[in-house]
């Protein structure tokens, strides 16, 4: 008996376990350390309409309790995704659902790019990045205004009928609104938190560390901020959350999925911990047999009970 069996937006997964966006390549990196079918379903690399160098400069920054990152959507673009990309990752024997994050400059770019990946088959599933800057905006994220990020789903969900995903930032004044105006707008489920901003300075060069200044703040010092947005939005929405952020231990999984998730994201705790899947699958397992649980399932949004 598979007691991690989870069904989300449709689709059978093994396990509630996913990738972050960013942290697993596109699910062949880390297969000299485990292999990818353990996790529930994998989350690939952030995809844009044109490829991406990045920022400049420093892009990683070790912090206490965690990293910063600036790497600023590298990525070789939906074209080569396409025709290269989703073959290999066919051709090695994942069977695990494939979930794309799409990003944009602008809703137009979130159009088109959803059109493209509606027509490959071997995506299941959608994760619409509303951190992305808005160039029509003053380079303020999607996510930052309610309009803004209702507006974008609306324009996405027009042109997929895939599982949409929406992917919150938790830098704004009230994650709760955001995430109830993007279910308004057609979201199946949505995920959060993305990192929060923050910064570095050498105090020796008297400069920031990083090469873009700011850089997305990831890892276990977040997970505080991050179990109470999902128990926040959990109370207020009515779809499916996939809970993230500073997620090291089995024990944490448990406590994200208490505060409401139905499924969890595993990130920067990948990269200290490489096979950090196959210790929260086995405990997972264990917490369900000592705790008489016929499905995993059982436990999500059990922090809510009186």
């Amino acid at each position: 008996m598979n007691r991690l069996k989870t069904k989300f937006l449709g689709k059978e997964f093994k396990n509630p376990m996913v990738t972050s966006s960013g942290c697993f390549g596109f699910g062949l990196e880390y297969k000299d350390y485990f292999d990818p079918n353990v996790l529930g379903g994998i989350v690939v690399k952030g995809i844009t309409m044109e490829p991406r160098d990045g920022n400049y400069g420093t892009r990683i920054a070790e912090t206490p309790g965690g990293m910063l990152n600036c790497v600023g959507l590298e990525n070789p673009g939906i074209d080569y995704f396409e025709d290269v990309i989703v073959k290999n990752i066919k051709a090695s024997g994942i069977e695990s659902p494939i979930i794309v994050n799409i990003n944009g400059k602008v809703i137009e770019e979130y159009v088109e790019i959803a059109k493209r990946v509606e027509q490959i088959p071997e995506v299941d599933m959608i994760e619409l990045n509303i951190s992305c800057p808005n160039v029509k905006d003053g380079g303020m994220a999607f996510g930052a205004k309610p309009e803004v990020a209702g507006a974008v789903t609306k324009a996405v969900r027009e042109v997929t009928t895939k599982p949409l995903i929406v992917k919150l930032s938790p830098n704004v004044t009230d994650i709760v609104h955001i995430a109830k105006v993007v279910e308004e707008n057609g979201a199946d489920a949505v995920s959060l938190i993305n990192t929060l901003l923050g910064m570095a300075i050498d105090i020796k060069k008297r400069k920031p560390v990083l090469g873009n200044t700011f850089g997305g703040f990831s890892g276990p010092a977040v997970k505080p901020v991050a179990l109470r947005m999902v128990y926040q939005v959990y109370q207020n929405v009515n779809i499916p959350i996939v809970g993230m952020g500073g997620i090291s231990s089995t024990e944490d999984a448990i406590e994200f999925m208490m505060a409401g998730a139905t499924m969890v994201s595993l990130g920067t705790g990948l990269f200290t911990n490489p096979v950090l899947p196959v210790e929260i699958k086995a405990g997972l397992e264990k917490f369900c047999e000592e705790n008489n649980l016929e499905n995993i399932g059982e436990i999500i949004g059990a922090a809510h009970c009186k």
